[in-house]
């Protein structure tokens, strides 16, 4: 069994809504996540999907330090990164980076790309000069860049070559886990295989581990050994990505996958339309969140909230349907 890099344990993260300046007063609590457990093993890529606002981005901030746990426990490597001395945190920034979704605003448009890859690595580790040369050179050779590139600023650059970028400085620092949140969303479609593949190939030649925010099930199938479903903060499902993608358990999954471009133009789907739309987090609904908008929901389900349970071949999902509660006579 592969061995695991990143564990999330009921990890929870609320903003709280507050009115006046001088004496605040709370009015009410933005539940962004709310109690999601998952893991990642070394060299996969684990998808996390969902519609716009469902908390994935904000997950991601999580595991990167930049939002603070409201309650729960991210390990790395085995240990609680909320525990880590501030030295251990350093080298723990290090060894998990990132790579956005826009390649034009997380690059400095003032800086070489030479000085962009490097600036990690000088904060990080500060090496002799002529070494932080040759880093920097082997990032971009890596991502399939000519290291005389690095003279060059990043409009020089197309919106493809600017994610190579992006994706050499996360390189730079030899992480473990790299968190890409919609890494090819911005690009033209006749890139985003490009990109892909390349993240692909990067992972199998350094066994990286991938954290892969998306909203393109296409991409997400394509990239992730396993997936998991996210909804108004929860987890609602996750499984082996072939599972996933052959079999979606929960009512959302079923809406997702129905929505999305076919793989095929013979492919025959059932037409599910999901009415309405994601519940504000400030007030979600009792229960299970998602049975507002359920095309299969009970009256139980307004009351009842789901627990994740597994379903067998590795698969689990929070849904009423596939436990033992019964509908109230």
């Amino acid at each position: 069994m592969p061995e695991v890099l990143l564990k999330a344990e009921n990890v929870t993260k609320h903003f709280y809504v507050t009115k006046g300046i001088i004496f605040q007063k709370r009015t009410g609590t933005v539940r962004a996540v709310d109690g999601i457990s998952f893991d990642i093993a070394k060299g996969e890529t684990f998808g996390l999907v969902g519609e716009s606002g469902c908390g994935k981005t904000t997950t991601a901030k999580l595991i990167l330090q930049l939002e603070q746990i409201t309650s729960g426990n991210i390990f790395f490597e085995g240990n609680n990164i909320a525990d880590l001395s501030k030295q251990d945190l350093k080298k723990y920034r290090g060894r998990v980076q990132a790579v956005f979704q826009d390649p034009m605003s997380s690059l400095s448009p003032r800086m070489k790309v030479g000085q962009i890859i490097a600036e990690p690595v000088v904060v990080n580790e500060n090496p002799e000069r002529n070494q932080l040369k040759q880093i920097v050179a082997t990032a971009l050779d890596v991502v399939g860049l000519h290291p005389s590139l690095a003279n060059n600023y990043p409009h020089e650059f197309s919106g493809g070559q600017r994610q190579r970028i992006a994706v050499a400085r996360a390189l730079a620092l030899n992480p473990s886990l790299i968190v890409l949140d919609e890494p090819v969303s911005a690009l033209d479609v006749s890139i985003r295989a490009q990109i892909m593949n390349l993240l692909q190939d990067i992972q199998e030649k350094f066994q990286l581990s991938y954290l892969l925010i998306a909203h393109d099930l296409a991409v997400v199938k394509h990239m992730s050994n396993r997936i998991g479903v996210m909804y108004l903060g929860s987890l609602v499902e996750t499984a082996d990505s072939e599972e996933l993608y052959q079999n979606p358990l929960h009512p959302y999954t079923e809406g997702l996958y129905a929505a999305a471009m076919p793989s095929h133009p013979d492919e025959q789907r059932e037409e599910i339309v999901l009415k309405g739309e994601v519940p504000s987090a400030l007030n979600p609904p009792t229960g299970c969140r998602f049975h507002p908008r359920c095309p299969k929901a009970q009256q139980i389900c307004a009351v009842v909230t789901p627990p994740l349970m597994d379903q067998g071949n590795n698969h689990q999902v929070a849904c009423l349907i596939y436990t033992d509660f019964k509908e109230p006579s």
